[in-house]
């Protein structure tokens, strides 16, 4: 043992006087901070309290605020107007006194007076669509936003009141003390816009053929502002892209419409036998009991005769929702409506949808499918799903969600045909918008701030769901083929992360300061997590730690630090490195093949040691036996060292063999007859896991996946040496591209003479 301690303590000295010798030669170069990828989060990350804990956690002192609501709303078919009084109710459990409450007014973002429209700068571009040109220089500014006609305290008394565009400031008369609540009033109307007009998130769609309007109405009611441990009042103006922060609550509303109206909603109908016909009632039982095919509630054929009335008299439907963080209603006359149950986690839970005519044959087939698989999948990946109903509803050219209803986008042609794209299109907006239920209405992300929060997450999850339900339902996909997402594959993200620097965001950004919002809150933070879970955690890890999260934070207001910590704490997984490159910055991935020489084994001192030797006064003999590697065809080389092994070689190695292994452990070791050094570089400034493939002259190949740190001391590039009885005859990086990566023609050796990713992209939409 004692030979063995020798040579190992010998080896040691040489490579640490080498590696002194080249860090006194770096001294001369200027200092600098820390650099490295691999450092920790604790500059960006804001320090652990009693609020959050440093694990991800809720901490001891946690709060959030509550609003309950009591709202009387009125739909004027007619003259397409929305009338509406509510009393809010408003806990203070934070630790502060309240001067003045916040109040959301979101309708103002289409007042006349709006500053939305001016916010953006520009000048005349190539082409306009012929609509948005009469949009912008043709027509008349919508007369939009909230009419408020009071706001009074619980005694009936006016409060006065502050409107700064979409905020409205409530001056109450003595400071809201912590621990107290307090209750007030308001009334209020405005005119509904069509949505299909730059694209409003809520509003009507008119048809001209029967004269009947389809309303999705949400964001109808002032709603309280969040006010939190993080920022206090979240009063950021509403400029149109980022969407809403709110508290839970509870919901008392009754919604008045035209008699002939149907109406779904958030919360459980209080008076169904009052607005259901019996017909209907049976219909709905049956409902209650079909877990495998939706029943319908309403048929296409009644729905087409209630097209050709207008009643004069009205419907109250009457709801009740509880723990919920925002309310949205649909409600038309030329609705169809179906219903399913699914069973959730022991539980029923009715999977809904509401479309008119325009969306058959497409919907009755796809639509409430689409809700019960996005359902089941999401539950299984996060908590089970806690409301009673989960709603779709038809609405052209929309994709929007609230409380368990969402408006979706999906139209087939006149005649009833489509395209896949249409189908696969409304299939994917379903999920994602059913979805959204789980990212931000349940695990309550603060949108307005954190775009990626709700909408990241909710892909990455849509492209989990949209997999599954190409595996439940292959009738609604192509032979042979998996479902074609548009998002979460990582090469899908490629064109945006090899884009022009000067139009990306990190995906740290406020929503409404991004060049474009859909690579950046939606693609990018979805194929990061997809690359997370496949590539760098692996599935089990991962699955646990993000249903952590879910569990942890679901009916709470979560803070991207909390994500981040959570699935650290859940997995034992370093990822500092991961969201620094992939969420603050705009770095992409570009790992590659650098150089690859061949080594035979030798037992004389090579030139680069001859010269170490030379500079350091160290004779041959004051060294232990040691064993050189000789770089093919260079000035080391002996071309007799081919195809030897090691011991036939190099007599220091025969000798430590003999002296020191048993005969059955010479006899158990492996002599290879190839060594390389491999060089991989990283242009790219995303450190990821270098995933090799080697494959050798017999035609065998074999996949190693080195861990990111391989990256931690050298950003630049890393070498390996490989030894093998095989002679290597090519290496592949990154083979089933995996990770990203914005440029493949650097991916090889020898390299191969092909196109990059990106480079086929920009080929192929070329005349597109």
């Amino acid at each position: 043992m004692m030979k063995i301690k020798y040579v190992f303590a010998a080896l040691f000295f040489v490579s640490s006087a080498l590696v002194f010798a080249q860090e006194t030669e770096t001294k001369k170069e200027p200092g600098h901070t820390n650099q490295s990828k691999f450092r920790q989060l604790y500059q960006e990350f804001a320090t652990p309290n009693t609020y959050r804990s440093a694990s991800g956690t809720p901490g001891p002192d946690y709060y959030q605020q509550q609003a309950d609501y009591k709202m009387d709303i009125t739909l004027d078919d007619r003259n397409a107007r929305i009338y509406g009084e509510e009393t809010i109710t408003y806990y203070n459990n934070s630790p502060d006194d309240l001067e003045y409450l916040w109040v959301q007014l979101d309708q103002n973002v289409r007042a006349k007076d709006s500053k939305s429209p001016l916010r953006n700068g520009g000048g005349v571009p190539l082409a306009y669509r012929t609509g948005s040109f009469t949009g912008e220089y043709m027509t008349e500014p919508f007369d939009g936003g909230f009419n408020i006609e009071y706001v009074r305290d619980a005694s009936g008394k006016p409060i006065p009141y502050t409107i700064n565009q979409t905020m409205m400031r409530v001056n109450i008369a003595e400071p809201l003390k912590s621990g107290s609540s307090i209750s007030f009033s308001i009334k209020w109307w405005y005119n509904i816009p069509d949505h299909t007009v730059n694209r409003a998130r809520s509003g009507f769609e008119y048809f001209p053929k029967d004269g009947n309007r389809a309303y999705v109405i949400a964001q109808f009611f002032p709603r309280m502002a969040v006010y939190s441990d993080v920022e206090g009042w979240q009063n950021h103006q509403f400029w149109g892209s980022g969407e809403f922060a709110l508290p839970f609550g509870n919901y008392d509303v009754n919604i008045t419409v035209p008699a002939d109206h149907v109406l779904d909603a958030t919360g459980v109908l209080q008076n169904r036998k009052e607005v259901f016909s019996k017909e209907m009632m049976k219909r709905y039982e049956q409902a209650k009991k079909s877990y495998d095919k939706p029943v319908i509630i309403v048929t296409q054929e009644e729905a087409e005769a209630a097209e050709k009335g207008f009643s004069e008299k009205t419907k109250t439907w009457k709801f009740r929702a509880e723990n919920v963080r925002d309310y949205g209603f649909a409600t038309s006359r030329k609705f169809i409506w179906d219903m399913q149950a699914v069973k959730i986690g022991g539980k029923d839970v009715m999977a809904v949808s509401l479309y008119p005519k325009e969306g058959n044959p497409l919907w009755e087939e796809y639509s409430t499918k689409a809700v019960a698989s996005t359902l089941k999948t999401y539950s299984s990946h996060t908590f089970d799903y806690p409301y009673h109903k989960a709603i779709s509803v038809h609405a052209k050219n929309q994709g929007m969600e609230y409380p368990m209803i969402c408006w979706n986008y999906g139209r087939p042609n006149e005649d009833g045909t489509y395209s896949d794209r249409v189908k696969y299109g409304m299939i994917s907006v379903i999920i994602h918008e059913v979805g959204h239920n789980f990212f931000p209405m349940i695990v309550n992300s603060d949108e307005r701030q954190w775009g990626w929060m709700d909408e990241g997450l909710d892909t990455f999850m849509q492209y989990l769901a949209e997999q599954e339900f190409g595996e439940t339902f292959p009738e609604a996909i192509s032979p042979d083929e998996k479902y074609p997402s548009r998002r979460g594959d990582p090469s899908k993200i490629v064109p945006y992360m090899a884009g022009d620097q000067s139009t990306i965001s990190p995906i740290m950004s406020n929503p409404e300061n991004v060049y474009q919002l859909g690579p950046n809150a939606y693609a990018k933070p979805a194929t990061a997590l997809n690359i997370l879970r496949e590539t760098v955690m692996g599935r089990e890890l991962f699955d646990h730690a993000f249903k952590t999260y879910a569990q942890r934070w679901k009916f709470k207001h979560p803070t991207p630090e909390d994500f981040f910590r959570t699935m650290e704490d859940a997995s034992a997984v370093d990822l500092d490195w991961f969201w620094r490159s992939w969420f603050y910055t705009t770095d992409y991935v570009d790992i590659g093949v650098k150089g690859v020489k061949k080594y035979y084994v030798s037992d004389k001192p090579t030139a680069e040691m001859r010269e170490y030797m030379a500079a350091n006064n160290i004779t041959e003999d004051q060294l232990p036996p040691l064993v050189y590697l000789a770089e093919e065809d260079s000035e080391d080389f002996d071309p007799e060292l081919k195809g030897k092994s090691p011991t036939e070689i190099s007599q220091p190695l025969k000798a430590f063999m003999m002296d020191n292994m048993t005969e059955q452990e010479r006899a158990q070791v492996q002599e290879p007859k190839y060594f390389y050094q491999v060089t991989f570089d990283k242009p790219g400034g995303i450190p990821m896991p270098l995933i090799v493939e080697y494959t050798y002259a017999d035609g065998t190949t074999e996949q190693v996946t080195y861990p990111p740190e391989i990256w931690r001391k050298n950003d630049d590039e890393v070498s390996r040496v490989i030894s093998s009885q095989k002679e290597l005859v090519g290496i592949v990086v990154d083979p089933k591209a995996e990770t990203a990566d914005i440029d493949t023609t650097n991916n090889s050796w020898p390299k191969k003479d092909q196109p990059s990713e990106f480079d086929q992209f920009k080929e192929n939409i070329k005349g597109k």
